[in-house]
């Protein structure tokens, strides 16, 4: 008898034991990745604070190896100053021993005048200044001329702040203005900027009334608007004082423009104002730059230094800024600002005087307008390094520290007068267009993108599922 089977049991033949990896537990993976998040947020930090830092720089007009020469000076000055009536500033040379990169020596006026040959009929350190004068023809106060001028620009640099125009029509210019009436003038003046010594760097911190006793004290006067743009534009009708063409390095124009600590100037006498003026100064010793000189034998007229004179206008204040300064501005022979009180100060005011012509003298015939006007003959001794003005008690009209400027703006407005607006809202970023402000610093638009990867790294942090 067959024995009794049980039942069969089927056995899968290619059966495999599969078992299942071990895995770390999500906190692991999630910290990981937590690790590499914030190890890019870092980057995105160090990166914006990188490029802000180097566009602050840029704002602030300095270089790289200006940076690295600031370092290393400390808080040492840049250069030596001298107080004037515990009022004003002058500098007298670079510390250290440097030398400014575009200067001339020292030089006494007597000699100056013996070799310009400019002097005939004037005192001693001045030019004389006779001609047909131009005007406008409906009033001082339309700015007609100087639209003409904007007219027959054919070139513009730039239409917006600063509004510079390279290369004027000069024919054009020429048939406009023989439309215009014109008006005798005759009188002396000041061949530079006050204390008016070739080699020694114009004084600054002045107030309108402050020059128009300077002058007084030299037996003088101050200038007024309509004789300071005839010494500078002659019978021409030049729009620079050099000619119809824009030259960057013919006057100390268009150095970068630093924006200035509110207040500092106050008191001027302080050590915190020379502290300032010493961060802020860019101009370079007078006649430094031997194509700054008008028809007349004037030198920089444009650049290097604002100047007061006395308005010609029925109305508004009497003090009249001509020349703009050493910053990125329009520097042209017409414009004026005309929106500060005569007990405004500021960093980069001076001026220069006027006084009586003698009738008697025959006067030097002015420079014609094409050829290169030689440099200075004294020996090169070495001049500075690139605002808007720093005010003690700016009181623009209107009162208070937000009033309107606007109601000042005239067609014949100087830039810095629009620098000072823009101050009012952030100064760094006024003058360099693209920049952010954040946190009172210019933020560049890369380093801004910087933090822009730091937060979508946080949001995708947030986002990832656990």
């Amino acid at each position: 008898m067959a024995g009794r089977q049980g039942p069969s049991i089927g056995i899968r033949p290619n059966l495999e034991l599969r078992v299942k990896p071990s895995t770390p537990p999500p906190d692991d993976t999630h910290r990981s990745l937590r690790w590499i998040l914030l190890a890019k947020a870092a980057a995105g930090v160090a990166l914006t604070f990188v490029f802000a830092g180097g566009w602050y720089l840029r704002a602030e007009g300095v270089t790289l190896g200006e940076y690295q020469n600031e370092l290393k000076r400390g808080n040492e000055p840049r250069f030596t100053w001298r107080s004037v009536d515990r009022k004003h500033w002058q500098a007298l040379g670079r510390a250290g021993g440097e030398t400014f990169p575009v200067s001339v020596s020292e030089e006494k006026p007597e000699l100056t005048d013996a070799r310009e040959s400019t002097s005939a009929g004037c005192a001693t350190g001045m030019v004389r200044v006779k001609g047909k004068y131009r005007t406008e023809l409906h009033g001082e106060a339309t700015g007609e001329i100087e639209r003409l001028q904007d007219s027959a620009c054919t070139d513009w640099i730039s239409k917006e702040f600063p509004a510079r125009c390279r290369t004027f029509d000069a024919e054009r210019i020429a048939t406009e203005i023989a439309k215009l009436p014109t008006r005798p003038l005759d009188f002396c003046m000041d061949r530079f900027e006050y204390p008016n010594v070739l080699g020694q760097n114009p004084m600054i911190v002045v107030t309108f009334h402050e020059a128009e006793a300077l002058c007084k004290k030299s037996k003088k006067r101050l200038c007024n608007e309509n004789e300071w743009t005839f010494a500078c534009e002659g019978e021409e009708v030049r729009p620079y004082p050099y000619g119809y063409t824009r030259d960057s390095t013919a006057c100390v124009v268009d150095r970068n423009w630093r924006p200035f600590a509110e207040g500092a100037l106050s008191p001027r006498d302080g050590a915190g104002a020379r502290a300032e003026l010493d961060r802020l100064w860019q101009a370079e010793p007078s006649g430094s730059r031997g194509s700054c000189k008008s028809p007349f034998g004037v030198y920089d007229m444009t650049g290097n230094v604002d100047e007061w004179t006395q308005s010609a206008r029925s109305t508004g204040f009497a003090s009249i800024l001509k020349g703009g300064y050493w910053g990125p501005v329009r520097a042209r022979c017409r414009p004026a600002t005309r929106a500060h009180n005569e007990d405004f100060v500021a960093y980069q005011q001076g001026f220069r005087c006027c006084g009586e012509a003698d009738a008697s003298v025959p006067a030097p015939r002015p420079a014609p307008s094409s050829p290169t006007t030689p440099a200075l003959t004294p020996p090169v001794a070495g001049g500075a390094d690139g605002g808007a003005p720093a005010a003690v008690n700016p009181r623009p009209r209107g009162g208070g520290p937000t009033a309107d400027l606007s109601t000042e703006w005239g067609s014949d407005d100087g830039d810095e007068l629009e620098a000072i607006g823009r101050a009012r809202v952030g100064p760094a970023c006024a003058a360099h267009p693209g920049v952010l402000a954040f946190g009172g610093a210019p933020v560049a638009p890369a380093a801004a993108a910087g933090a822009v990867v730091l937060a979508a790294a946080l949001v995708r942090r947030r986002r990832r599922p656990r």
